[in-house]
């Protein structure tokens, strides 16, 4: 990627001021184009399935095949680009810190490497100007948020000027595996699509299974996580509770707790980033601190910064 200057007055990882500029780097046509791709053609499959499930059903080979990527791919996001890769809120074994980047990258959310940068420099400027997908980027007005929430959720995925990975990801690009994963990003995606047309296609020994394992456990599976993630960008800034101190609007939104894998307990997540759970509320399920607890307790896992309770205590609002 070529490097661009990027204003800017925030420091790195405090938000303190510093001066000068950032040098992002800046999207070619050719990866707009693939991104216009993968966004709109799984984003068409999810009312698409709607009308196939009403008038036809599905078949329960095809909601296996989806609901096992779909988990397999979700955490890859979650616990992997997210709690692993970009906060550090555990140390993975080497198997397990491939298999999480692999498992990510078949999200189709971008290479781990652009993803964590992308992510960390929300996290440096959340909500205020440089935040990369704020829904508050126009104003408070009604028309404003309506605006901005669009943005939050797909539009700023087509801002060509990107954060600058050499100083967001500098820790990655010096890890041989993780650039290996990244550059290999092609190959995951193709995974991500072929794979569920494969198992499809072997249990029900049919072209028509291959098909319907492609349309259900690759567009639609892909489309409906996508959205999901954006979801924690956009509605997670705007609607839910704010049940914690934090230096932006991030709230908590009970109802995608489960799709997003624990993912919308984000006023928590913006208070302590670097906690590896994010639900630490009675009835907050967090389905990927509890997979985390597991690689703990069976050795993949180590040293897991769990909440501290007196500094989630001193961090509640009333």
């Amino acid at each position: 990627m070529a490097d661009v200057a990027v204003p800017t007055s925030a420091g790195i990882g405090d938000g303190t001021a510093v001066s000068g500029t950032l040098t992002g780097d800046r999207q070619g046509p050719w990866q707009r184009l693939l991104l216009v791709l993968f966004i709109a053609v799984p984003s068409l499959a999810v009312p698409a399935a709607v009308w196939i499930a009403w008038g036809w059903g599905v078949h329960w080979r095809d909601m296996v095949i989806a609901a096992v990527f779909y988990v397999v791919t979700g955490y890859g996001i979650t616990a992997g680009f997210h709690r692993l890769f970009t906060h550090g809120s555990f140390r993975a074994r080497r198997g397990l810190r491939i298999a999480l980047a692999i498992a990510g990258s078949m999200a189709i959310e971008g290479p781990v490497v652009r993803w964590v940068a992308d992510h960390r420099m929300h996290h440096q400027f959340s909500d205020r100007d440089g935040d990369p997908h704020s829904p508050w980027r126009y104003g408070t007005s009604a028309w404003a948020v309506a605006k901005g929430l669009v943005w939050a959720h797909v539009g700023w995925l087509f801002e060509p000027v990107q954060a600058p990975q050499r100083r967001y990801a500098p820790d990655l690009l010096a890890d041989r595996d993780v650039v290996r994963v990244s550059r290999a990003f092609p190959l995951w995606v193709a995974a991500s699509l072929l794979l569920p047309a494969a198992f499809g296609g072997l249990l029900a020994m049919s072209w028509q299974g291959a098909l319907t394992g492609f349309f259900w456990g690759g567009l639609v599976r892909i489309g409906v996580l996508h959205h999901v993630t954006w979801s924690v960008n956009s509605i997670c800034h705007v609607f839910g509770k704010r049940q914690f101190v934090s230096r932006d609007r991030s709230t908590n939104v009970w109802w995608l707790a489960l799709p997003s894998l624990g993912e919308s307990w984000h006023n928590l997540h913006h208070a302590e980033p670097t906690s590896a759970r994010h639900g630490v509320l009675r009835g907050q399920l967090d389905p990927s601190a509890r997979l985390i607890r597991i690689w703990e307790a069976i050795g993949w896992a180590s040293d897991v910064r769990w909440p501290d309770p007196v500094r989630i205590a001193a961090r509640r609002l009333p």
